[in-house]
């Protein structure tokens, strides 16, 4: 599974391609959301994984631009990591065009969860939880 994780903070990376290569999965990484929308044009994920607050634009800001244009990923899963509480969050995630919510510091089992639960049928095969 080829995943993107669009996050300014290169910690929080870190930790996510840890988790994500215990179960197999490749992670690519953008520092911000003008990057991502670049990797994203250029070839399909598997899934993207993408925080909110970034320098320049932002996430939901992000989502709705890739939802809105043609190309490789405009229907890839999206899944929203953020430190974010505002109670109309997830709300206003959703209607962005995200598939699904968590907040950080990242728990795996919650990743794993709603990777599982997101992933495409032909990824699955590559994506191994225990």
């Amino acid at each position: 599974m080829l995943v993107l994780f669009v996050e300014d903070d290169p910690m929080n990376r870190r930790v996510v391609r840890d988790m994500l290569r215990v179960v197999g999965a490749t992670m690519e990484e953008a520092e911000e959301a003008e990057s991502g929308l670049r990797m994203l044009a250029a070839k399909p994920y598997d899934m993207v994984l993408m925080d909110l607050r970034m320098p320049g634009m932002d996430g939901i800001t992000a989502i709705g631009l890739l939802r809105g244009t043609i190309g490789p990923n405009q229907s890839a899963p999206v899944i929203v990591v953020t430190a974010d509480m505002a109670p109309d969050l997830r709300t206003r995630c959703l209607a962005a065009g995200a598939d699904e919510v968590i907040v950080k510091p990242v728990a795996m089992a919650a990743l794993l969860d709603a990777m599982a639960r997101l992933a495409p049928r032909e990824a699955e095969e590559d994506f191994v939880i225990d």
